[in-house]
């Protein structure tokens, strides 16, 4: 009994010791996500400070935003650059939080909380739908005195346009009890451009607050709103009609302005809503599809009105989904991984787009964000599957379908997986390599593997393959090609493209092998006990041949022909998330011994030939890891790298493990594999 007991004393301790190390100090992250729904409606501050210069849109163009207040006549500057001659005001803290961001300030004997609420709501797919963020202030005396206090916020109508020199319309209106101002572009060109480093120029930016709560509104050239509140704490009398003109020619902007009065030590809190409308979002197959929140027939001032009205209620279900989601997170994984996978939540939905089908079913399009644009890819849904697989399932579906309809139609000819739908927001059909036309420069075994893990995945969080079954000829044909091409794949690439082709590449292997024990499972889920039989043991075969080709001495190879090679076995994550026991402990353990051993500065190189890595592949290996110092190990360079990395932008998923500097590609949805650690725990 005394031997237990301190046996259950040193794993307290040992746990403690993880976890203290993993209490992290200030958190600075690479970019802060301000206003984040879509690939186009996305504002981001890249700065230590919120008044560090303009925001920006995900892709580093200027979309301004900018908000003051004026503390007994005194003004400062809160968020975006600061007007020539105004003092800054002290930021004290930030906190990103899954659907929340929040900055604080003092000066002058007040204390100002700004926060960015966006209602990512997963289980929700009307709020979630909604491409409304909530800026909420909230001011408090901090000296004992009372201290007269103005608020100011306006935005740029660089929002609504591709290229400032795009020209602009506004306009006003008075919905229900909102004030509503709206700026957006003169000609209107739905969906007639696609690509990789676009902002929208279709739609409109909407920027509305309670009518009982605002003291001033104005569409004008905003050096001349930033001058008047200055000067006297209000706004100009009236909109400026010179219109329409380019959103950098004497730069229009929506501003709205709050007098608080006197404020004392009792908390004042007041809000403003940013939407953004765009009418039609994806073009499927030749046909135009609606945002899902406009399924029904809503429109911008429903959904105006829907908004302020459930803003209260929406506060508190994203205050206790935060609370909720950060503490499994910390439990999970510690403190660090928390923050991390934090950040990287609102990334992962912003780089989709919701939309109804013609007979309303979700489809859920991801966007390659610099990468290479394109629409859908399999290869990016894979690695953000866990995210999808743990918060709503629905969503992951979304993204499926329409690559299990384009597979199903005569135009595909082919016997693997498509990798792509086309180029956002076009998705008429795949782009990338040989196109429909050819197998040069495709992925076969990459994204057939793909997609049969992840309709596995499906069925087990569902209990049923009724989804499989649906698609099951396509879903056949992928598994037969796998258990004849699958074991020691040809030369060919995976979805680290960037790194070229390789033949006889183990890690593709090992997608491939689980991906046929993945279908084994459907099979037996859809009582097809043959042929359930048949590709268990033909996985169960091939896991016993690649552990003998992959060995080499205290690991396994990069490809099965070159010794003396290694590389991250991140798919093998699958066999603990789909309980397919295919591969013994032993490989894992092997792995994430040596592993150890080649970790650098900013983290765990992809394999040997470079020290550059993807960020949410070093989390699917950490994951392997089966206890917590190891998976601290592997998860503490990351976290080094996210607070220092040298490149400003939202978090990217490709960068060096020497230097931190990113090679390319940001804003991805691929960080929803982050939050694969969270599943593996609720799928223990």
């Amino acid at each position: 009994m005394k031997k237990t007991a301190q046996m259950l004393f040193l794993i307290l301790l040992s746990w403690t010791m993880i976890l203290s190390a993993q209490i992290a100090g200030p958190f600075r992250p690479p970019a802060v996500p301000l206003m984040a729904h879509d690939p186009y409606f996305s504002v981001w501050s890249p700065y230590n400070f919120l008044t560090g210069g303009p925001t920006t849109h995900w892709t580093g163009t200027a979309q301004s935003l900018s908000g003051m207040v004026s503390v007994d006549g005194k003004p400062f500057q809160l968020l975006g650059q600061a007007g020539r001659g105004i003092p800054v005001m002290n930021q004290t803290g930030l906190e990103i939080l899954p659907t929340r961001t929040i900055y604080q300030f003092d000066a002058a004997g007040i204390h100002v909380a700004l926060t960015f609420l966006t209602p990512a709501l997963p289980d929700d797919l009307d709020i979630l739908s909604r491409p409304v963020t909530y800026l909420v202030w909230e001011v408090r005396s901090t000296d004992g005195q009372n201290h007269r206090v103005r608020l100011y916020f306006q935005s740029s109508a660089q929002l609504a346009v591709n290229s400032p020199d795009q020209q602009v319309v506004w306009s006003r209106a008075r919905i229900g009890d909102l004030e509503v101002l709206r700026v957006g572009s003169r000609e209107q060109l739905v969906l007639a451009r696609s690509g990789d480093n676009l902002r929208i120029d279709w739609g409109y930016l909407y920027v509305a607050g309670a009518r009982k709560e605002i003291s001033g509104s104005v569409i004008a050239n905003e050096r001349n709103a930033r001058a008047e509140f200055v000067a006297s704490g209000s706004l100009p009398d009236a909109d400026d009609l010179d219109m329409p003109r380019a959103a950098s020619d004497r730069a229009p902007a929506l501003a709205f302005s709050f007098d608080l009065g006197d404020v004392g030590a009792a908390p004042v809190s007041r809000h403003l809503m940013a939407a953004y409308d765009d009418l039609y979002a994806i073009e499927y197959f030749s046909r135009r599809l609606r945002p899902y929140w406009r399924r029904d027939g809503m429109d911008a001032a429903a959904l105006l009105q829907a908004a302020h009205r459930d803003y209260s209620a929406l506060a508190e279900r994203c205050r206790k989904f935060d609370a909720q989601l950060t503490a499994d997170l910390t439990k999970a994984g510690g403190e660090e991984y928390a923050r991390i996978a934090a950040l990287a939540y609102r990334q992962t939905l912003a780089a989709h787009k919701l939309v109804a089908d013609i007979d309303g079913t979700p489809l859920y399009f991801s966007k390659e964000n610099f990468s290479n644009g394109c629409i859908d890819t399999v290869d990016v849904t894979y690695p953000s599957s866990p995210f999808f697989l743990l918060f709503n399932p629905q969503l992951l579906k979304g993204q499926l379908i329409p690559i299990l309809e384009y597979a199903s139609l005569p135009r595909w000819r082919f016997p693997f997986a498509p990798h792509d739908l086309g180029t956002y927001p076009l998705a008429n059909g795949q782009v990338y390599g040989g196109r429909e036309q050819s197998e040069e420069n495709q992925m076969p075994v990459e994204e057939s593997g793909n997609m049969l893990l992840m309709a596995a995945a499906l069925a087990k969080k569902d209990g049923n393959a009724t989804f499989a079954l649906k698609y099951w000829p396509v879903l056949t044909k992928w598994a037969n090609y796998l258990r004849e091409k699958g074991l020691d794949p040809e030369n060919q690439l995976c979805t680290d493209d960037f790194a070229g082709h390789l033949a006889h590449n183990t890690n593709l292997s090992l997608k491939a092998i689980l991906a046929i024990g993945g279908y084994a499972m459907l099979c037996d889920m859809a009582g097809r006990k043959d042929e359930a039989v048949a590709f268990r043991k033909a996985a169960e075969d091939m896991a016993g041949k690649w552990q003998q080709m992959a060995i080499d001495g205290d690991h396994y190879r990069l490809t099965f022909d070159k010794p003396d090679t290694w590389s991250q076995k991140y798919n093998l994550v699958w066999d603990r998330l789909l309980g397919l026991k295919l591969f013994p402990p032993e490989v894992a353990r092997r792995e994430i011994s040596y592993y150890k051993t080649k970790l650098n500065k900013f983290g765990l190189p992809l394999d040997l030939r470079r020290d550059y890595t993807k960020l949410d592949w070093e989390l699917w290996t950490a994951t392997l890891a089966d206890n917590p110092q190891d998976f601290a190990a592997l998860v503490s360079p990351i976290y080094r790298w996210v607070v220092e990395s040298p490149d400003r932008v939202p978090l990217t998923d490709w960068y060096s493990t020497t230097d931190g500097k990113k090679q390319g590609f940001q804003a991805r949805s691929v960080v929803g594999g982050i939050f694969v650690k969270l599943l593996a725990e609720a799928a223990r």
